[in-house]
């Protein structure tokens, strides 16, 4: 096979309203992930010339199935990441300040308020 999965098709809607072909899964040292270029979100267009659009998934599979040995596929790169909001990383940072940054300075501040307020004390 080329090595990747898909969804969509009229029959099922892989986003709403949108009966577009996509690219599920790259399944490791397959063609599609030994080329590099195809990444999972992928919406494909069209398969060496063959527009993709108003297919069923049994049809778009079918294309896949009998594409050849040159495959050539015309795609529509994902503008953001599947899961999660705009921006996220997806490597467990939220991407804002980590929390050691505010507390670490805070407690410095704090313990050096108290070491003053002691030292303040034993003069009197």
């Amino acid at each position: 096979g080329l090595g990747f999965n898909i969804v969509g098709g009229t029959d099922q809607q892989y986003i709403s309203n949108d009966s577009s072909i996509y690219v599920s899964r790259i399944k490791k040292d397959g063609a599609a992930y030994l080329d590099g270029r195809l990444q999972e979100g992928d919406k494909i267009l069209a398969v060496n010339g063959r527009d993709l659009k108003d297919l069923r998934h049994k049809d778009a599979v079918e294309l896949f199935r009998n594409a050849g040995y040159d495959v050539s596929l015309k795609i529509q790169r994902r503008l953001q990441p599947q899961n999660g909001p705009v921006g996220h990383r997806g490597d467990g940072e939220s991407g804002g300040l980590p929390v050691a940054a505010i507390l670490v300075p805070g407690l410095v501040l704090a313990a050096a308020a108290v070491w003053i307020l002691l030292r303040y004390r034993q003069r009197m």
